[in-house]
């Protein structure tokens, strides 16, 4: 059978489609590709790839779960592809990227990743010190364009957050949003699946693999530089595939679990830890539980434990976390996660979760 070449505009994965094929599945990230029609001979190339469908929200008001795919139809976001990020020229040792999406217009919208991403400013500059202008900040709200969360723009943001980096920095990156999970086809998952975030466009310009994160954030870290991500969203333990997987009970007992396969994972010396809302089978949750209006579980509970406690330790961190998100599951409730939601850790190197402090 006679077929033609094209890529997903999701993962990038090169296929081949049968001649008129109008549609094509993706055999790595199983999204649906829309093809347009074979060109004439007026100087266009044949099998030029049209816009990705999306495959939809899930069901619940939470992050993202894949398996409830067909539930509704949402609507694209009105954003010309051809605007990218400027980013900003200014640089400190304390930087920062927060990314709130709420998917305005879709079915399954969110209603507190903005909340998010506003108390987690509100943290880094007058709690951490970090300067105002080195903190960016992309959500639907923004007025500039080019801090929307597109694809392109969250790219550039990241690109941004690593750029120039020193010893000494201290960086931090904020999802709060959709997540969802791919089939892993680089053999580099012990799970089996890539974890993956959703910018605003995903349904037109597809998901941003944990994968790509690793490259563009965690592998150039140098030595002496430090980075954070607080990942709040479903599938999210291993958001920044690190090689590292801490696991704790209630007890405070803790043991790393070795996530190394084939690909190097870690940095160029520097340390890279993430905090993420739940493990990478879970889901996670908004709720009005702790302040009346919708928080994200994760957002909220990293934010007042820093606030609340001195003299932090990793270990202190997961652990109180744990007990405030039980605490508003048993309450009043948490929209999308039907069953207890775990903070995890992991990071680029292992230590002592209960004698290294939290420094950001």
């Amino acid at each position: 059978m006679d077929s033609r070449r094209c890529k997903c505009k999701w993962c990038g994965t090169k296929m081949s489609a049968p001649i008129g094929a109008q549609t094509i599945s993706c055999p790595r990230c199983q999204s649906v590709t829309q093809l347009q029609p074979p060109r004439n001979n007026n100087g266009f190339a044949n099998g030029v790839m049209g816009a990705v469908v999306n495959t939809g929200f899930p069901a619940r008001p939470g992050r993202m779960n894949p398996t409830n795919a067909n539930n509704c139809q949402p609507q694209p976001f009105n954003m010309s592809p051809q605007i990218t990020m400027r980013p900003p020229a200014v640089h400190g040792r304390k930087r920062a990227v927060l990314c709130g999406i709420t998917y305005r217009g879709h079915s399954k919208s969110l209603k507190g990743s903005i909340n998010d991403v506003l108390s987690m400013r509100y943290l880094l500059v007058q709690k951490l010190g970090f300067p105002n202008a080195s903190v960016l900040v992309l959500t639907e709200d923004e007025k500039d364009p080019c801090k929307i969360p597109t694809k392109g723009n969250i790219r550039s943001a990241l690109r941004w957050l690593v750029h120039g980096c020193q010893p000494g920095d201290s960086l931090v990156f904020h999802y709060s949003g959709h997540g969802t999970r791919v089939r892993d086809r680089d053999g580099d998952e012990v799970d089996g699946h890539d974890e993956s975030l959703c910018p605003v466009d995903f349904e037109t310009e597809g998901r941003i693999l944990d994968d790509e994160i690793n490259n563009t954030i965690v592998r150039p870290l140098p030595r002496g530089a430090t980075l954070h991500g607080i990942i709040d969203t479903c599938f999210s333990g291993t958001f920044l595939d690190l090689p590292f997987m801490c696991r704790i009970n209630r007890a405070g007992y803790f043991m790393w679990e070795d996530h190394r396969i084939s690909t190097y994972k870690g940095t160029r010396g520097g340390t890279a830890i993430s905090i993420s809302a739940c493990d990478d089978h879970q889901n996670s949750g908004d709720t009005t539980a702790f302040t009346g209006f919708p928080t994200g579980a994760l957002t909220y509970s990293f934010i007042k434990t820093l606030e609340q406690e001195t003299k932090l330790t990793y270990g202190r961190l997961l652990m109180s976390m744990h007990n405030k998100i039980h605490e508003a599951q048993k309450g009043i409730g948490m929209n999308g996660a039907n069953e207890t939601q775990e903070p995890q850790l992991s990071a680029s190197e292992q230590f002592d979760i209960h004698s290294k402090m939290v420094t950001i």
